[in-house]
Order: structure tokens, then sequence, then C-alpha cells
């Protein structure tokens, strides 16, 4: 892939360099030289427009040929990823197809009705039957597609909060997050920034004097039950931040001053997401990569890097600073039992004040 990128950047380098060597010529045309094309000129231009079309359909079948899997697509972890890889496959197909035929027509009528010796244009003022054509399909693909987004979007969003949802909040800063659960209650205990104490380790501003924050448990390593609700409230204690969790199909801003919330329910867990064969395609193409980079480190008396095991990730999905690159948190699904026997290991706040 590396060797076919190189060769299409130096293509385009001669590209420029003769078109700057065409320009030059143009410079120092004499008196008698026309500028006006000649059918030779324009017989050429309009076989380089249909050259280019080929050109564009090869890059095209390449670009399917190596990186023909769409992002995550097959991967999904969440009970709504389903239909949110459906409505992207429908967009990217539609978009393909009216890339393929108008792209096809535009290099062709260059070719087609390229300017000849005796041609003349014919002057076409309008055509109310074409207007309305070109007008009435993408305004009815893009309703369809727009009315499609808006019930999957609202299928997402306006998920009732049930008795057995696991409540569960999101804390941005530069550049880490933390997480805070309910407790044994499952109710988050009020907080606010202003009261954030790191004398007493208090580092969300969660209030003291709350009931419902006494059981709250605050950790730096995201755990979500199998098959069970999960409702997200999410702050930010700086700046803008955007909880984004790629295999779950979430994401959403996290912003300071105010509470957001995303809420979906995961239905894979990390262990059987680690055998589905994408993963572990992924999993040993970055361990090889790892493997070479290594014997580069060890030759030169560095450590070697460690093998890649696949893990859920929270990301940072806006550029919050200079470290936001490295602003993440791992995620493990499990079962109910092993989310239960690790909860059980966890100190919660009113004990951490202590």
């Amino acid at each position: 892939m590396t060797a076919l990128l190189t060769i299409i950047i130096v293509l385009f380098v001669a590209v420029a360099i003769w078109q700057l060597v065409k320009i030059f010529d143009l410079a120092q045309v004499d008196s008698q030289s026309s500028p006006v094309a000649t059918d030779k000129d324009n017989k050429l231009n309009g076989y380089l427009m249909m050259g280019f079309l080929a050109f564009i359909y090869i890059i095209t079948i390449l670009s399917f040929w190596y990186l023909g899997d769409l992002p995550l697509v097959s991967n999904s972890a969440s009970e709504h990823g389903p239909g949110l890889d459906n409505l992207m496959i429908i967009s990217m197909v539609i978009i393909f197809i009216v890339q393929t035929i108008t792209q096809f027509i535009l290099h062709y009528f260059a070719f087609k009705y390229r300017g000849e010796k005796g041609k003349k244009a014919v002057f076409y003022a309008d055509n109310n039957t074409l207007e309305f054509i070109w007008t009435i399909i993408p305004t009815i693909v893009l309703a369809g597609l727009i009315i499609y987004g808006l019930f999957t979007w609202n299928d997402i969003m306006n998920v009732e909060e049930e008795e057995d949802t696991l409540v569960v909040e999101l804390y941005a800063q530069q550049f880490n997050w933390k997480a805070r659960y309910g407790g044994e209650d499952n109710v988050l205990g009020k907080a606010n920034v202003r009261l954030i104490d790191l004398d007493k380790a208090n580092i969300l501003g969660v209030a003291e004097d709350d009931p419902n924050a006494q059981d709250d448990v605050i950790v730096t390593e995201l755990h979500l039950p199998v098959g069970r609700p999960v409702l997200f409230k999410m702050r930010s204690q700086d700046v803008l931040h955007s909880a984004y969790m790629p295999h779950f199909r979430a994401q959403m801003n996290c912003v300071p001053g105010m509470v957001t919330q995303f809420g979906f329910t995961p239905t894979v867990t990390t262990e059987e997401m680690r055998q589905n064969q994408d993963i572990i395609d992924k999993v040993q193409n970055i361990n090889q990569i790892r493997t070479e980079k290594s014997k580069e480190l060890t030759a030169n008396g560095e450590e070697a890097l460690e093998p890649y095991e696949f893990d859920y990730l929270l990301l940072c999905n806006k550029i919050c600073g200079k470290s936001h690159y490295n602003m993440q948190m791992k995620i493990i699904v499990e079962t109910q039992e092993e989310y239960d026997a690790w909860m059980a290991e966890q100190t919660t706040f009113a004990k951490s004040l202590n």
C-alpha cells in the first residue's frame, strides 16, 4: 500500500511539473502563436478527461480492495449499533452510486462535446422536465435519509430509564477520564466543580453532605455488565470534551457547566469481542508492526513494546489540548456476576474521605 501511495504522489508531482512547463511555454509565445486551442488541443484534452475518469475508477476500486471494510462495521457492541451501521451503509451506497454516475457524465460530456472546427454549440434555454427530474429525485432521496436518520436518532436518544438501568457519570478533565457509579442505591450524589477539595481527595467535587453520594464509587476503569442498559451522565471540569465509545456507537459532548447524557445497552463482552475474526486480524496486524518496531528499539538498547490486546476504549473526540491524543479510559464489558464481584472490591466515596 505504501508503494502504491508513493507511485501516486510521484505521478501527481510529474503532472504538476508538466503543467508548470506548459505555463512557462505559454509565457514565451511569440506574436505569431495563436492563443486559441486547436482541434488537436481539444482532442487531447478530451482524451485526458476520459483518462482521468479511468484514474478515478481505478483508485476507487483499489481503495475498496485494500480499505474496503467500513469503519467498525460488524464490530458494533451495543443494542442500537446495527441500526446505526445500517444507516451508514445505505448512505455510503447511495453516495457511491451517485458519484459513479455523475463523474462518468461529467467526463464523458467533456470528451463528446469537445471543441471542433465547424461545430457550433446549441443554445438550450431550459427544459422544465429535466429541471423537475434533477430537483425532485435528490429531494426525495435526501428527505428519505433525513427521516430515517431522525427515527434512528430518536430510537437511540429517547430511551426511557428503566428500573435496572445502571447510572454512571463520566467526568472529563484535561487529560483523563473518571467514572462515578451510583453505588447500591444507583443514585448519583450531587456534584459541582466548586466543591473539589484535593486535600480530601474529592477530585470530582461530589457533595460530601449528600446522603446519595456516600455510596458512590469513583474509578479510572469503566466496567459495564453485558445486556444491562447504561445511562451515562457526563460532565467536564475545564474545556469542551467529547465522550466517544466507537464500538458502542456512542458519542456525546461533555460541556463545562452542564450535564449531558447518552444511554445504550452493551451486547458483547470484552472476551467475546476478542474472538471476533475482524478483531483477531487487527490485533495480529498491530502486533506484527510492534514486533518489527521492537527489533529496532532493542537494537538501540531500548525496551521492547508490549504485545497489544484488544480492549474497548472511551476516547475524547474533541481536540482539547496538547495531550488530547492520550485521553482515554479502558472499558470492560463482562457478565453481571463479574461486574458485581468487581464492584464489591471498590471503595465508596465516604470511605475514601476518611
